[in-house]
């Protein structure tokens, strides 16, 4: 029985850090496994302009632990107002890896996000001239649409006229959900990848509403039947390179999630590598770990992988059940299972 497993230095691929406080808190969980990490621009106000993201990575870049590397890979958020021109220079200085699409209202600091997308056409063109990659929050956000369903329905009608539109756009598909959105990635071989978040492998529906509603597993996009979380698994541990880790954790004070009107949000930084360690040997596909957390990724975004290693340890990993912050404590994602990795 294999009792370490060396990785190339892993990256996440979708991170909300938040600011001040809370971003020096939840930094070092992070900062001690991954290299990189797409860092999400859904603060209040947004990282809308070159000049939001500089400041915002410097921000960062202050509050990473002297004994840990790390690079933030910066976002703009894509508004109705973005300016292509800006948004290209940034991304020409390197200062940019990616620009986030969230329709607006579809979760949490989303308010500024697009509701007509023939509103951005000119900012999609100048990305798909300039190779910048678009990372997409795929829900609908129509009411008459079940929240169960708003994934699938964001991808026949805005994903995919988007792409048929823009064919040279590269396009992320966010912590997809259900078996919908693996059929639609594995059914386009271009421009198009997605990534796939720690809690989504573990937790379905039930986990939130059976037996008493559990706030700590809500999320969006919400996690859904047990068939697409199983489609999910079997979609990470392929070695497919379509798909890669983005954990979306996402901090959130436990008074803010135990509110009437709750936040959205699984906080899995701290234990994500032991979690999908153990979600990798239970499908028999640790050989396929190292793709999904730390190849994947650098690929699509045409990045080098990281010369850094990561080695994971056969020890029942333990973990805390919150970390402090000076805004209050934040719960750490519970997978409900025993840990046998340690990283």
């Amino acid at each position: 029985m294999t009792q370490t497993l060396t990785l190339r230095r892993p990256d996440d691929w979708h991170l909300h850090l938040r600011d001040g406080d809370m971003l020096r808190a939840v930094l070092p969980e992070t900062t001690r496994h991954f290299a990189r990490a797409i860092i999400m621009p859904n603060l209040v106000p947004p990282v809308v302009t070159a000049a939001d993201a500089r400041a915002y990575r410097d921000r960062i870049m202050a509050a990473v632990p002297n004994s840990d590397s790390f690079k933030p890979l910066m976002t703009l958020y894509l508004t109705e107002d973005t300016d292509p021109e800006d948004m290209a220079a940034a991304h020409a200085e390197g200062l940019i890896t990616a620009v986030k699409l969230y329709p607006a209202g579809a979760t949490t600091n989303s308010a500024s996000g697009v509701s007509n997308f023939d509103n951005v056409a000119k900012v999609l063109e100048k990305m798909a001239e300039i190779g910048l990659p678009l990372c997409t929050h795929g829900e609908v956000t129509d009411p008459d649409v079940d929240i169960f369903d708003r994934e699938a329905v964001f991808i026949d009608r805005v994903l995919d006229p988007i792409r048929r539109k823009h064919p040279e756009l590269r396009v992320v598909m966010e912590h997809i959900t259900t078996a919908n959105a693996v059929e639609y990635v594995q059914a386009n071989d271009k421009n198009l990848g997605a990534t796939i978040t720690t809690h989504h492998l573990v937790i379905n529906r039930n986990h939130i509403l059976a037996g008493g509603i559990k706030p700590h597993y809500y999320c969006l996009p919400v996690a859904k039947r047990e068939k697409h979380r199983l489609a999910l698994r079997a979609a990470a541990t392929s070695g497919d390179a379509r798909f890669f880790l983005g954990t979306d954790s996402a901090p959130h004070t436990d008074e803010n999630k135990l509110l009437p009107c709750g936040c959205a949000g699984c906080f899995t930084a701290p234990n994500t590598m032991s979690i999908l360690a153990q979600v990798f040997e239970d499908e028999n596909a640790l050989d396929k770990l190292e793709a999904f957390t730390s190849l994947n990724g650098p690929a699509f975004y045409r990045l080098p992988v990281n010369e850094e290693t990561l080695t994971l340890t056969r020890n029942e990993a333990t973990f805390p059940p919150h970390i402090q912050t000076p805004d209050g404590p934040v719960t750490v994602f519970d997978p409900q299972m025993t840990l046998h990795w340690t990283a």
